[in-house]
């Protein structure tokens, strides 16, 4: 008697692309991709998002979010940022005087949008289960495997697939980034960011107002309403644990007088967080069917809104990489297809990466020749104004390299 062969295991699903991490850098790519007809899995767990952290979404982020179809949903809960002032707080012998800067100045309504980070990403995540051609799996990634023409990825909760490119955009821990022996040069600051969400006396009037102290940036940025705003105080660690083990009453009199009243009586309006201050660098975002995005190619500490909103280029930019890559007949995931990502992104992340450490470090130091430098380029900012007006831009509308949905 025949005994009947045992029937193959199915195979498991093919995408063209899989991105892995459901933050807001993760959505944002796995949307960008979806939305031009490229087959996507998005894998990921869909956490809550509760530390009371805002974001500053730059002009270029809200095109893209525009693009993605979100920006809609958001812009209601987003305050314009339509004036940055930056005071001098650090006691230096050529302390500047406050500079202030107009996004009316370059033709904009605001320099960005500030909104609470949870919206941001429920938001997301309410488009990415609608959009056709992107496959949720919310289960986290626990391992990549390359395979003939594709990388296999398997799941905490036993499933797999199979995908051309995996697009890593799992933090700045990243488990693909370090299964992938990618290099990376980490740094810390004897310093920790306190995050959370204020009320206040007085209308901010749409103005972000950043003070510069020994210890580091003391930012109040516009939430709606005209008399909230989001917190990111960063200062010394001790310094950082004590406030946030003060009570709310404390806590709030501790921030009006480090804010010198400007605002007037202050109130917590949300939950804290307490961010460490760390950066990363990868010397290269790309591996072979591999691709960075996000904090898993590069970590800055949260000055300058520069984190997500280079998170968000690198999502846009490498929707365009794959869309040329198949334009051309190419495989998304061979190293000639992301080429052109890596060198754009490696520019981007280094620039940004470089300006973000050179102000923390300055304000850490006492030196007089670093003093003076600090003070005598705000200066310069403030009263050159063609040299203000380009800074401006550069700072929200980056030319090098903007992806196509920036643009």
């Amino acid at each position: 008697m025949t005994v009947p062969p045992s029937p193959l295991p199915p195979l498991p699903p093919r995408f063209e692309a899989a991105v892995v991490g459901a933050g807001a850098v993760g959505l944002a790519a796995a949307l960008a991709l979806a939305r031009d007809g490229v087959a996507t899995a998005l894998v990921g767990r869909h956490a809550p998002v509760a530390d009371g952290r805002t974001v500053a979404l730059l002009d270029g982020s809200v095109r893209l979010l525009t693009a993605l179809g979100a920006w809609a949903e958001i812009a209601p809960h987003a305050a314009p940022l339509a004036e940055m002032h930056l005071v001098d707080d650090t006691g230096s012998l050529f302390r500047p005087p406050p500079a202030r800067f107009s996004a009316a100045e370059i033709g904009l309504d605001a320099f960005g949008w500030n909104v609470e980070s949870a919206r941001l990403v429920e938001t997301l995540r309410r488009q990415a289960r609608t959009t056709p051609g992107l496959t949720l799996f919310e289960a986290n990634s626990t391992g990549m495997q390359r395979t003939e023409g594709a990388a296999l990825l398997t799941l905490a909760d036993g499933r797999s697939l199979a995908a051309q490119l995996v697009v890593a955009a799992d933090g700045g821990r990243s488990p693909l980034r370090q299964a992938a022996g990618l290099r990376t040069r980490e740094w810390s600051y004897p310093q920790a960011a306190l995050t959370t969400l204020l009320a206040h006396e007085r209308p901010h009037r749409d103005v972000s107002t950043e003070f510069h102290t020994r210890n580091g940036p003391f930012t109040l940025v516009p939430l709606p309403g005209g008399q909230r705003s989001s917190l990111v105080w960063v200062t010394g660690e001790r310094a950082a644990k004590r406030l946030s083990g003060l009570d709310d009453a404390a806590l709030a009199a501790a921030v009006e007088h480090q804010a010198r009243s400007m605002l007037g009586a202050m109130r917590i309006d949300g939950p804290r967080g307490l961010v460490p201050m760390r950066g990363l660098s990868v010397a290269s975002p790309v591996a072979e069917r591999l691709a960075l995005v996000g904090e898993a190619a590069h970590v800055f500490p949260p000055i300058g809104a520069q984190g997500l909103n280079l998170g968000l280029r690198d999502a846009a930019a490498l929707r365009d990489a794959v869309l040329s890559a198949r334009e051309a007949g190419r495989d998304p995931g061979i190293p000639a297809s992301l080429a052109g990502f890596a060198r754009s992104r490696g520019i981007d992340a280094r620039l940004r990466g470089a300006a973000v450490d050179m102000l923390n470090r300055s304000l850490l130091t006492d030196l007089v020749p670093v003093d003076a430098l600090r003070g005598l380029g705000l200066v310069v900012l403030s009263s050159v104004a063609p040299l203000r007006r380009l800074v401006m831009r550069e700072g929200v509308q980056p030319r090098l390299g903007a992806p196509r949905l920036m643009r």
